[in-house]
């Protein structure tokens, strides 16, 4: 007859006191819920006779999957960005469409040891890193380690990685081209070229012009970062410099929307005098006014992806990177 699991049993097994895990099996609020999820998960696993009047709330997740976000370049207090709330959502819905749950990380890697050390730490079923900020080399280094993980990003480089992310060159030439068929030829572009996404953008943006037979013109290039108040300082910039410019490519729908409150603020029509695309096509972006133009990344799309990709992959060397792609919403910013 085979042994029945003791609460003594999963306390070995958990590495934790056997109080813990009788206060976790009873859903007290002094454990914390991963830790309770663990000690759950091992009780099913081992054949722990569960008493019937144990909580079931734990007990319906499938798997658990974690969020990293390293601090993304030039976006300070990225949790209130429209951006990255869109795509915490995204991923969320789609955990819950698997029966997943769902864990935001604290903490803020800044090089290879805090990335190692986070996923060597981690007990979900694999980690989603939102962003490659400045740790595309660290993030190579980890390929091989034995927890999965999927980064949310552009195809960089050398990348190792799985990541699922859109092609921003195409995107960022799209933009350009779309402006440059309008006619506009003094087209500015506003985002941080030294963020990996943002470079791709801007090469887009550099490719349009050189096809067009165009010269980049620097001065049309402000380094604005991921908030309104950079890009109107952007703007208030540009027309201080008396140089001539008919429309802006901001590498940020957050930075079109900052750009065109300044130009309306200094008496510039949009579109008539200046044109605006932006680029994510975020939920507030149909909804300014005028409403802005810009690419779309489908952020519902990359959720479902990424946590399939965890869920579906046996081991980290299964899971393979995808582009989504870049679609142009012309609204009414443009004027055409």
């Amino acid at each position: 007859m085979a042994k029945k699991t003791r609460l003594e049993d999963l306390a070995r097994i958990a590495g934790v006191s056997i109080a813990t895990v009788s206060r976790a099996l009873n859903d007290s609020p002094s454990v914390n819920e991963q830790t309770k999820r663990e000690i759950w998960k091992l009780a099913r696993e081992h054949g722990y006779n569960l008493r019937p009047t144990m909580p079931t709330s734990l007990e319906r997740a499938n798997a658990t999957i974690s969020i990293i976000i390293p601090p993304p370049q030039g976006r300070e207090g990225w949790l209130r960005d429209p951006f990255f709330q869109e795509l915490i959502g995204a991923v969320g819905e789609a955990a819950r469409d698997r029966k997943c749950d769902l864990l935001i990380s604290h903490a803020a890697p800044q090089n290879y040891d805090d990335l190692s050390r986070l996923l060597e730490l981690n007990h979900s079923e694999g980690v989603i890193i939102l962003g490659q900020s400045f740790l595309h080399e660290r993030l190579n280094r980890l390929v091989g380690h034995p927890t999965k993980f999927v980064v949310w990003g552009g195809d960089l480089p050398g990348q190792r990685y799985c990541s699922v992310g859109t092609d921003n060159v195409r995107g960022g030439k799209r933009a350009t081209a779309h402006l440059l068929r309008l006619g506009r030829r003094r087209i500015a572009f506003f985002g941080d070229t030294e963020a990996p996404e943002i470079g791709q953008r801007f090469d887009g943006y550099r490719q349009a012009l050189e096809e067009k037979g165009l010269k980049l013109d620097e001065n049309l290039v402000s380094p604005a970062h991921f908030k309104i108040e950079s890009a109107e300082a952007a703007v208030d910039a540009l027309v201080a410099s008396q140089q001539s410019f008919d429309a802006i490519f901001a590498s940020s729908d957050l930075i079109a929307l900052g750009a065109i409150r300044a130009l309306q603020r200094h008496g510039i029509s949009v579109p008539r005098d200046v044109s605006v695309v932006g680029y994510d096509d975020v939920q507030l972006a149909r909804y300014n006014r005028p409403a802005l133009t810009t690419i779309r990344q489908d952020l519902s799309k990359a959720g479902s992806l990424m946590v399939a990709k965890l869920l579906n992959a046996s081991h980290p060397q299964d899971m393979v990177s995808e582009r989504l792609p870049t679609d142009l919403i012309m609204r009414e910013s443009c004027g055409g």
